[in-house]
């Protein structure tokens, strides 16, 4: 077995390695870093400096990112060479209040989401005046300070925070498509408005969009579905909801706040495989694409405390199994508090009635410099939208990139790691997501800042 800490800037300190082995010192210290990337059997074939960036998705010779925040919106590259990318386009935002993280191309057509920025903090207003309230009557400082103190905000969130409480505050959630015929000037062709926050991540091929957004009457987000058959008009044909989301239609929801919602849905042949976040995961029958209906659920909170991400099956058939892998988002896991870190599960979901748990995967935080840096996650996040056999490449944060082999799902193998050394003032890196192209070239994209663009060795 190779020895991960040959590979590592800091080899040369034998003292350290000892410790790290014996367990004496459980987790590396940002003092003892030395610079660099830390790889194994992952070749750095470029990078790229970019804003923070949400999601890449590569289709031929280019890729297109979305970006974290505005006034930010989506880069193409060209990625023909990916030893030379090269930026063809950068679209602008107008405004602070939307962010368009997330994007999607298929064909001629692309589409960017737009989704309230700050959006959690922000709804975190309608706390401001029960919290002013409580603090009266009890006779303490009801300063802006004071409450910002309480909902962990910076004191001049507040104003901002109060302001988004008023009706109709945010009118532009929901999603645009564009027509990207010429890469280096792409057309807007409409900008769809949906509700509430607007668009989260989401699907989409070259007849429809499977959006993940807000809609009026609902708790969360919900899937809409669009036909794209004319893209400067499209046309909801359905929707799909878990029951209790649908306030308007009498259902009331068994959960708190909007912890169980839509994160987003993948089309893979008649099937979306559905994250709904503190709800687990939904497999929905879209074989009638203007009804579709949920044929298989599991959960696995609250016991697991960090949300379903991301799922999605292995194409093929592991020893005559059909296998679901499934990553969490570290969101919540404060460094120290006794909660393990978000990680990857795989699941045999060959009979939808009596779907069973294989195994996991997790990395330690004794493997990252960074794993207990202040202020910056640690744990899993994403993998790449779709699987083509069984090898996964997953984001984890301030772990970078891991590449899994989940031939044994039991037992996953991890086959190669890229943690990127930290850019421009940055304590950490932050992985937020990764994309694998048709030539099996890596982009593992950071939502601070950074794109590195990468190849397995072996």
């Amino acid at each position: 077995m190779i020895d991960s800490f040959a590979v590592w800037p800091f080899r040369r300190n034998l003292s350290l390695i000892k410790k790290f082995k014996c367990g004496v010192k459980m987790v590396m210290s940002i003092q003892d870093y030395r610079g660099g990337d830390i790889a194994f059997n992952i070749k750095k074939i470029s990078s790229l400096d970019l804003i923070g960036g949400g999601q890449i998705v590569v289709q031929g010779d280019y890729a297109y990112i979305g970006h974290m925040k505005p006034t930010d919106g989506t880069t193409i590259l060209n990625v023909a060479d990916p030893s030379k990318p090269i930026i063809v386009w950068q679209g602008k935002l107008t405004d602070n209040q939307t962010h368009t993280h997330k994007v999607r191309v298929a064909g001629n057509l692309m589409i960017t989401n737009v989704e309230q920025n700050n959006r959690h903090v922000l709804r975190a207003g309608n706390r401001i005046s029960q919290i002013r309230e409580i603090l009266k009557a009890e006779g303490k400082n009801t300063s802006d300070h004071e409450i910002a103190r309480i909902l962990g905000v910076k004191t001049d969130m507040i104003p901002k925070m109060i302001a988004a409480q008023a009706e109709n505050f945010y009118t532009d959630g929901g999603f645009k498509v564009w027509d990207i015929s010429n890469k280096s000037s792409p057309k807007e062709l409409v900008h769809v408005r949906t509700y509430g926050f607007g668009t989260h991540r989401f699907d989409m091929d070259e007849n429809y969009a499977y959006i993940s957004t807000e809609m009026e009457g609902y708790i969360g987000n919900i899937l809409v579905i669009y036909d794209l058959w004319d893209p400067t008009n499209p046309k909801e044909i359905s929707r799909w909801w878990m029951p209790g989301q649908h306030l308007a239609g009498g259902e009331k929801p068994s959960w708190a706040g909007y912890s169980h919602r839509l994160h987003h849905a993948l089309r893979v042949g008649n099937e979306m495989w559905a994250s709904v976040w503190q709800a687990g995961f939904r497999v929905i029958d879209v074989s009638d694409i203007k009804n579709p209906n949920t044929v298989a659920e599991y959960n696995y909170h609250p016991m697991v405390r960090e949300p379903t991400h991301t799922i999605l099956p292995v194409p093929q058939l592991i020893n005559n199994a059909r296998v679901a892998v499934v990553i969490d988002e570290e969101h919540s896991r404060q460094p120290g508090n006794g909660q393990a870190p978000a990680n990857l599960w795989t699941f045999d979901v060959t009979d939808f009635t009596n779907i069973q748990g294989l195994g996991s995967f997790h990395v330690s935080e004794a493997d990252c410099p960074w794993s207990r840096e202040g202020g910056v996650r640690f744990g899993a996040h994403q993998f790449q939208d779709h699987l083509e056999n069984s090898i996964v490449c997953c984001t984890w944060f301030a772990g970078g990139l891991r590449v899994l082999d989940v031939a044994n799902p039991v037992q996953p193998k991890e086959i190669g790691y890229f943690m990127p050394e930290p850019r421009n003032g940055y304590t950490a890196p932050q992985s937020n997501d990764v994309e694998v192209d048709h030539r099996g070239v890596i982009y593992l994209l950071d939502r601070d800042k950074g794109l590195d663009i990468l190849e397995l060795t072996s």
